[in-house]
């Protein structure tokens, strides 16, 4: 067998076991959305002013949200998390970071199964109270249009507003290209600043709760040692991760 023979079965080969292997991930993610599916709720309106936590009668269920991105191989952990562990999450995205166009390929299946939901977090995380009202549209709009360009997908009415600070200014602006729902947080994970791991999972001790939703962020490693003792946390206390869109309906999201 000639040398550029070999070159080329050898090449046809290794294709071979990546496509299996490709397979193999998303049979197993497969799997594992249907060991996890999507919980049964009586859902109701998004509502039109500040959320801040769910439905009093939604039951043992909370929302896990988690934000900005500026480390990719944290976005790319958290989603493999969720994939080899059916975790619902709500990702609040600036999609100003490179984290979210490399890892669009590993978040979209998830995505498209309604698994990950992702919302708005601004283009690049300013305070939107120190904005013009065509600044804040600016930076809400322009990351509208990223995501519908590289996911496909609405993410009104939901947006987050950076550092959690907005007013009545700020939503009308928001409210006016129909990003209806300042969505804010109940607890937090506290890892918007580097933390050890123990302090996040102390704070997921206080904060892990029935209707709560609860923010972390997708920019330093260290909760990304814990998932486990996460996920073991919420089993504990008998509680199932839902996404905004499986408690809530919309005009985006019927």
């Amino acid at each position: 067998m000639g040398f550029t023979r070999r070159v080329f079965l050898t090449g046809v080969a290794v294709v071979g076991v990546l496509a299996v292997g490709r397979w193999a991930a998303d049979r197993q993610d497969e799997e594992v959305a249907a060991e996890h599916p999507a919980p049964e709720l009586d859902r109701v309106a998004a509502p039109s002013a500040t959320l801040t936590e769910l439905p009093a009668d939604a039951g043992q269920v909370m929302a896990w949200t988690v934000d900005d991105g500026t480390d990719s191989g944290v976005v790319d952990a958290y989603t493999a998390f969720a994939a080899a562990s059916g975790i619902r999450l709500t990702y609040f995205v600036n999609g100003v970071y490179p984290s979210w166009d490399d890892n669009a390929d590993a978040i979209r299946p998830l995505v498209e199964r309604g698994q990950i939901q992702l919302a708005n977090h601004t283009w690049s995380h300013p305070d939107l109270t120190t904005l013009s009202d065509a600044e804040i549209q600016w930076q809400l709009q322009h990351n509208h249009e990223y995501l519908q360009s590289v996911y496909g997908i609405d993410a009104r009415p939901y947006f987050r507003p950076p550092y959690g600070i907005h007013d009545a200014r700020v939503d009308a602006a928001a409210a006016a290209i129909g990003y209806t729902v300042p969505t804010l947080w109940y607890g937090s994970l506290g890892d918007s600043d580097l933390l050890t791991q123990q302090q996040i999972l102390d704070l997921a001790d206080e904060w892990f709760g029935a209707g709560r939703i609860v923010i972390g962020h997708l920019n330093h490693d260290p909760v990304t040692h814990v998932f486990p003792r996460l996920e073991q946390l919420l089993a504990e206390r008998g509680l199932q991760t839902v996404t905004l869109n499986d408690v809530f309906t919309s005009d985006q999201h019927p």
